[in-house]
C-alpha cells in the first residue's frame, strides 16, 4: 500500500474547498457527473480512433444513494485510471488531465466535447463528504483495480484492489452536516437540474413501466416491470442541426424546458457558432407580460450540456434576459464574478453575437411576413422597446422594424408614422407632434377630442413607455411626444394663431380664487385658456414633463419623485358661456354649486371622481334640476 500526502500548496486547501470555493455545495454532484461524462466521452473517442479495441458495452453513468450507510456513489464505465494516473491527476490538485488529453485528441473532442472546465472538480466532494473513496480500473490491458481513500485531510491511501469492470466509482461518505443529500428526492432534483441534458445516459434508481404482453394462451395482458430510471435527454434540440428539426420539435423542447408553462413561444432562434468562439443554443420569444420583471431568469446557461446557471446577467445584454431558452458555450468563464464576466472579451463577443442574431430574426420576420409580425407586435413590443432603450447597437437595427400602433389598430414604422401625421401635426416650432394615450379607456374623452380635431393618436401603454418616448425624442429629428391629456385639445399642438378671450385680466383675477377654494392646492393649479366656445368649460390636464419624469423614476426603481402628489392643471375656458354665467352669478351658494359641478365634470372626464366626491356630485346633479 502506498501512503503519502496530496501535493497542495497549503495545508488548508480542504477548508477552503468546503467553505469558500463554490457558493453552493450542491454542485459537488455536477462536478462528479461531469468527470464521469468526460471519462465516458474519452472512451468513445478512443474507440472510434482505434486506440481502444475492446467492447464498449452500455456506457451509462449510475448514481446510487444508500441512506443506511450514508453514502452516495457515482459510477461510470469510462476510461478508468491506473495507480500512476490517480497519483498524477488526483494527488496533485490543479493538474488538469482534460487539457493534456484534449491536446492529443483535439479534432475528435470537438464532436464529443470534454467538459473538464470546472477547476478542482473532484475535490468539491469534500464540501459534503467526511471521507471519499475512489475505486477505478483502467481500460488498458492487464490493468488492475485501484482504491484511493482520503478523509478530508491531505493524508490519503492508495492500494491495489480487485475491480471487475472498467471505469470509476466515487463513493462519498456524507458528513453529518450534509445529510439532506441522502434524501432520494434531493438527489433527483439535483440530477434534473444539472444533468438533464448530458450527452451520456444518467441512471438513478428504477421506475415502473406498464407494458402489454401475451400469456401462454396468446391472450394480451398488462404487466408492470421495473426498469432503470434514465433522467436525461442525451440529444437535446440545441445540439442538433436546425435543418433536422421541425417547428413541432422546437415547441416540444420548449415544453421540456418549461413543463409548467402553457403558452407556446412566438418564435425561436437557433444559435450555432464555432468561430471565433463556440456557442450553441435556442432562444425563444415568449409573450412578454406587462410586468416584465417576472420574465427574467428563464435563459439557462450550459457548458457542454452541463447546467451552470439560470442567471445570465452579465453574459447577455439586460434586455435579452426577457427571452427564454438555452445558451451553451465552453468559452464563458465559470465561477467568477459578474464584473469579471462583463469585462471578459469572449463574453462581450458572445453577447454581441446574440444581440445581432436576435435583430436578424426580428428583421427577417418583419421583412418576409409583415402581417405575421404585426400580429405578434403587442406581445413583443415591450421587449423591443426595452432593447432600444438599453442597447445602442440593437436600437440602430430596430429602427427598421420597430412599430407604432394607433388607436385605430393600424401599425406603422417610425418613418411611416411621421409621413402619416406630418401634414396635420406640426407645431409652430416645426416639430412633428406625436400624440399618444397610455390608457384608451381612462383617456377616452381626450382621445376623441383629438380625433375630432383631425389628429392621430398612438397607443403607448407599456410600463416603460415614458422611457421609450424620451429615447425617441432624442433619436428622431424634430419630433416631440405629448400624451393626449397633457393639454386641452387646442393647445396639444401649439400653433401661431390664438383666439381672443372674452374675459378681461381683472375678471380672471376675480374668478381664480372662487375656483381655487374648491381644489386641493397641492395637486391642482388653475390656468385660463382662450378656447373655442364648443370646448368644455373646464378641463383637467396633466402636464407632460412632470408626469413623464415621475413615471420614469418609478419604473427605474429609484422612485425619487414617487412621494410627490400627482400634478394636475385645471384649465378654464375663458370663452365658454357657462364661465361668464358663473362670474355674473350673485347668489354665492348657487355660484359655488355651479363651480363645484363644473370642476366635478372635468374630474369625471379625467376618471378622478371617486368615492364620497362622486356621491356628492350625483346628489348635486339632482338638486340642480
Amino acid at each position: 500500500m502506498q501512503k503519502g500526502k496530496i501535493n497542495v500548496q497549503t495545508e488548508n486547501i480542504f477548508p477552503i474547498i468546503k467553505k469558500f470555493l463554490y457558493s453552493d455545495h450542491e454542485i459537488f454532484l455536477r462536478e462528479l457527473i461531469s468527470n464521469a461524462v468526460d471519462a465516458t466521452q474519452k472512451l468513445k473517442i478512443m474507440s472510434s480512433k482505434g486506440d481502444f479495441t475492446g467492447e464498449i458495452g452500455e456506457l451509462r453513468i449510475e448514481v446510487k444513494v444508500d441512506k443506511k450507510s450514508k453514502t452516495i456513489t457515482v459510477s461510470d464505465k469510462g476510461v478508468g485510471m491506473t495507480t500512476e494516473e490517480i497519483d498524477r491527476y488526483i494527488n496533485q490538485i490543479a493538474f488538469s488531465s482534460a487539457e493534456e488529453w484534449i491536446s492529443k485528441y483535439k479534432d475528435e473532442a470537438e464532436t464529443n466535447p470534454i467538459i473538464g472546465h470546472f477547476g478542482l472538480g473532484f475535490y468539491s466532494s469534500f464540501m459534503v463528504a467526511s471521507k471519499v473513496e475512489l475505486h477505478s480500473k483502467s481500460y488498458r490491458k492487464n490493468s488492475k483495480g485501484v482504491k484511493w481513500v482520503c478523509d478530508g485531510t491531505p493524508e490519503f491511501s492508495l492500494e491495489e484492489k480487485p475491480k471487475k469492470q472498467r471505469g470509476t466509482d466515487v463513493v462519498l461518505h456524507i458528513a453529518d452536516d450534509s445529510t439532506e443529500f441522502l434524501e432520494e428526492h434531493k438527489i433527483l432534483e439535483l440530477l434534473k437540474k444539472y444533468a438533464k441534458f448530458l450527452p451520456v445516459e444518467i441512471v438513478f434508481g428504477t421506475e415502473k413501466e406498464t407494458k402489454k404482453e401475451k400469456d401462454k394462451k396468446g391472450k394480451e395482458k398488462e404487466v408492470t416491470v421495473e426498469k432503470p430510471r434514465v433522467i436525461n435527454n442525451t440529444r437535446p434540440a440545441w445540439t442538433q442541426k436546425p435543418s433536422d428539426l421541425s417547428d413541432d420539435d422546437y415547441k416540444d423542447f420548449y415544453r421540456e424546458l418549461y413543463p409548467m408553462t402553457f403558452e407556446e413561444p412566438l418564435f425561436n432562434i437557433h444559435l450555432n457558432v464555432d468561430y471565433p468562439f463556440t456557442l450553441t443554443g435556442i432562444l425563444y420569444f415568449p409573450k412578454v407580460k406587462q410586468n416584465f420583471e417576472v420574465q427574467r431568469d428563464k435563459i439557462q446557461l450550459y457548458c457542454n450540456q452541463v447546467f451552470v446557471t439560470d442567471s445570465v446577467e452579465g453574459i447577455v445584454p439586460d434586455f435579452l434576459t426577457l427571452l427564454h431558452g438555452v445558451i451553451d458555450s465552453p468559452d464563458i468563464p465559470l465561477n467568477v464574478s459578474r464584473s469579471f464576466l462583463q469585462s471578459d472579451a469572449s463574453v462581450k463577443k458572445i453577447s454581441g453575437h446574440i444581440t445581432k442574431k436576435v435583430a436578424d430574426k426580428l428583421e427577417e420576420i418583419f421583412r418576409n411576413n409583415r402581417e405575421d409580425f404585426e400580429s405578434k407586435w403587442d406581445d413583443i413590443k415591450i421587449f423591443i422597446e426595452y432593447g432600444m432603450i438599453s442597447e445602442e447597437k440593437f436600437r440602430e437595427r430596430a429602427r427598421k422594424f420597430c412599430l407604432l400602433k394607433n388607436t385605430e389598430g393600424k401599425y406603422f414604422t417610425l418613418d411611416e408614422y411621421r409621413d402619416h401625421i406630418k401634414a396635420q401635426q406640426i407645431d409652430k416650432d416645426k416639430k412633428v407632434v406625436h400624440l399618444y394615450a397610455t390608457n384608451t379607456d381612462e383617456q377616452h374623452a381626450f382621445v376623441e377630442a383629438a380625433k375630432e380635431k383631425g389628429y392621430d393618436v398612438l397607443v403607448l401603454d407599456t410600463p416603460i413607455d415614458s422611457h421609450f418616448v424620451n429615447m425617441l425624442e432624442t433619436e428622431l429629428d424634430n419630433a416631440s411626444f405629448t400624451r393626449v391629456d397633457a393639454e386641452v385639445v387646442d393647445k396639444l399642438i401649439k400653433k401661431d394663431d390664438a383666439l381672443p378671450s372674452k374675459l378681461s385680466d381683472a375678471q380672471k383675477d376675480k374668478l381664480k380664487p372662487m375656483i381655487e377654494k374648491h381644489l386641493d392646492q397641492k395637486s391642482f393649479q388653475v390656468a385660463f385658456e382662450n378656447l373655442s366656445e364648443t370646448e368644455h368649460p373646464m378641463v383637467i390636464t396633466q402636464p407632460e414633463f412632470m408626469r413623464r419624469m415621475k413615471d420614469m423614476s418609478a419604473i427605474g426603481g429609484m422612485n425619487y419623485m414617487g412621494a410627490l402628489p400627482d400634478s394636475y392643471m385645471l384649465v378654464v375656458n375663458t370663452n365658454h358661456p357657462l364661465i361668464g354665467k358663473v362670474l355674473d352669478e350673485n347668489d354665492e351658494p348657487l355660484r359655488d354649486k355651479h363651480i363645484k359641478q363644473l370642476i366635478d365634470l372635468a374630474m369625471l372626464a379625467k376618471n378622478l371622481l371617486k368615492g364620497e366626491k362622486l356621491t356628492r356630485f350625483v346628489q348635486r346633479s339632482v338638486d340642480l334640476f
